[in-house]
């Protein structure tokens, strides 16, 4: 069953990213349909949080997209390279965001191994520049409703609560508060998540 906006505008972000483990990111591309278990998220809380782009309410042309309804995707360039998926989360002006950091490749396995040059399924979608690159990802989906037909969210029957394992996020090099809050989320013992760190 295709997630609706209805669970995207909540305003528990934390809640959501955890929520997110165990369902589906669907991408229907003209090379074909690609789809993974989501097993790691990221999430990134507004303007006062400093890991979080519109921290200090730095609204930019980039940024502008998590502004808007939760519901939407933001892709971003990383590094000139990586094209990094995340889900607009909450309320129209509250810029909250979901990161999808690895998946457990489903549909479209040798479409991903084309694209990442790899066949090990394991390390297709481990990492959110692997995420994009596998799922074939694009900046100018940026925007985009998750309730259309493009990129969408399924619950699966066989969703159901999982044992998550919290850490810090990744890459957040600053101090204060934010730094080590444990806002990183992978399901518990699946081999397709990124490494510990």
């Amino acid at each position: 069953m295709k997630v609706l906006k209805d669970f995207y505008t909540r305003e528990d972000t934390l809640a959501l990213a955890k929520e997110l483990i165990g369902m589906e990111l669907c991408h229907a591309h003209p090379d074909g349909l690609t789809t993974g278990l989501i097993v790691e998220t990221e999430a990134y809380c507004g303007i006062t949080d400093r890991g979080c782009h519109a921290w200090g309410d730095r609204r930019t042309e980039r940024t502008e997209v998590m502004y808007r309804q939760g519901g939407l995707a933001y892709v971003y360039l990383c590094y000139g390279i990586h094209q990094m998926f995340n889900v607009v989360t909450h309320r129209e002006g509250f810029p909250h965001a979901i990161l999808i950091r690895a998946l457990e490749p489903l549909a479209g396995l040798d479409l991903m191994q084309h694209r990442r040059q790899t066949d090990n399924r394991e390390k297709l979608c481990s990492g959110p520049g692997n995420v994009g690159k596998a799922m074939g990802f694009s900046t100018q989906q940026s925007g985009l409703s998750l309730e259309g037909d493009t990129i969408w969210i399924e619950r699966p029957s066989s969703y159901a609560t999982r044992d998550i394992t919290e850490s810090p996020r990744v890459g957040m090099n600053f101090d204060g508060p934010y730094k080590t809050v444990p806002w990183r989320y992978r399901l518990s013992g699946s081999r397709f998540t990124s490494r510990a760190r």
